[in-house]
């Protein structure tokens, strides 16, 4: 029996997507850092829906955003983001947010490696291989040279010995490709990440991995609860 057995068996059922969200992520964060060990992955799942959130905020589509990971200050841009979300610098980005999006990955990537996490392992990669897969799209519809807008290519594509744990993503790309407006677009992508989530969850493990799986799915839950609000 895995050492997380007691945490993960006290953790409601996560609902489908659509539905109410059993507790906010600042909730969980509280809950899960009682197990110490897990902390740092914990927050680094965590971390992905402050960065999407700060996104919005610089990019003007929201006003402003509480964090769970990042400070509010962080979030709005008002302070510095952590030293490990430096971009690399020597590299040069189109879109200015894509530095932070790579040292994201490569750092969540390093902690899949110090803690033996398989599951942060897969998740890079997908992510990655997902963004790339929507950053080529975009550039071919545009008529751009794609390789400017690909961030972390090397984790991308079943590298690190995950080879075969990612499934092509063409079908959900040409499927947000055709969405009819940004709400349901994003909602495409999430209901793909659920479905690797499935896959990937490590049910009755009760290892740190299923803890890890249950921290993104409750970032998915919540964050569609957030744009069921918005259509409404």
């Amino acid at each position: 029996m895995g050492g997380y057995y007691f945490i993960l068996t006290s953790l409601p059922v996560l609902p489908d997507l659509g539905e109410l969200a059993p507790m906010d992520l600042r909730e969980f964060r509280q809950l899960a850092r009682q197990e110490a060990s897990a902390a740092p992955q914990v927050d680094a799942v965590l971390l992905e829906q402050d960065l999407l959130l700060r996104e919005s905020v610089l990019a003007g589509q929201i006003e402003r955003a509480d964090g769970v990971v990042l400070s509010n200050e962080q979030v709005v841009g008002d302070e510095p983001l952590p030293d490990f979300l430096a971009p690399v610098s020597d590299k040069q980005y189109r879109l200015a947010g894509d530095g932070t999006w790579e040292a994201y990955y490569r750092y969540v990537f390093q902690l899949a490696a110090e803690h033996h996490s398989p599951f942060l392992r897969k998740w890079v990669v997908f992510e990655v291989t997902l963004r790339n897969a929507l950053a080529e799209e975009r550039a071919g519809k545009l008529g751009l040279d794609a390789h400017g807008y690909l961030i972390a290519d090397d984790l991308a594509g079943g590298w690190a010995g995950v080879s075969g744990d990612v499934d092509s993503v063409a079908d959900t790309v040409s499927e947000w490709a055709a969405a009819p407006d940004l709400l349901s677009a994003a909602k495409v992508l999430d209901r793909r990440r659920r479905r690797w989530l499935e896959e990937n969850a490590g049910y009755f493990t009760f290892a740190v991995d299923e803890l890890l799986s249950y921290a993104r799915g409750l970032v998915l839950v919540n964050r569609w609860q957030a744009l069921e609000q918005k259509e409404n």
